[in-house]
């Protein structure tokens, strides 16, 4: 992911920052965005993405790119505006691990086959990792014996 600043409007003691961000993915996906950071949180002003994204993906994407957007702040992600406690926030609940994470990686994955959609980006949105991630939980699941080996021999 490469976050650099666009401009940063200082105004009645707070500011607002605009950022361009570049996620790039190995298989040529690519999804650019201009973002804004604001004391309440990460906001989306423009996506653009090849392919284009589900609507599901487009809900979390925020979600994505808020940690590198406060740290190019130089802000803790998760900090509550007005004084608020500081602490990690997480969009969904902690996927579990071993054989039942594992399961739950092949029903994502194999749902998303069925609905006709890139079944690596669905679990990357059910977990809540990156795309690195969600491939070598998808791998674990395979080795597993959950989901059929990627190059099967016919």
């Amino acid at each position: 992911m490469s976050v650099w600043p666009a401009w940063e409007v200082r105004e009645d003691g707070g500011a607002m920052a605009w950022f361009h961000v570049r996620l790039a993915f190995a298989d040529g996906a690519r999804v650019d965005t201009l973002a804004v950071v604001t004391e309440d949180g990460v906001s989306l002003e423009d996506v653009r993405a090849q392919p284009a994204l589900s609507l599901d993906d487009l809900g979390v994407l925020a979600d994505w790119i808020e940690g590198p957007l406060f740290e190019a702040c130089g802000r803790e992600p998760g900090a509550e505006a007005h004084g608020g406690a500081v602490g990690p926030r997480r969009a969904r609940p902690a996927w579990p691990r071993g054989i039942e994470g594992r399961w739950l990686i092949a029903q994502e994955y194999r749902a998303a086959q069925e609905d006709g959609v890139d079944p690596v980006l669905a679990v990357m949105c059910a977990t809540g990792h990156s795309r690195r991630k969600s491939l070598r939980l998808i791998s674990q699941a395979r080795d597993a014996g959950f989901l059929t080996p990627r190059h099967a021999r016919r």
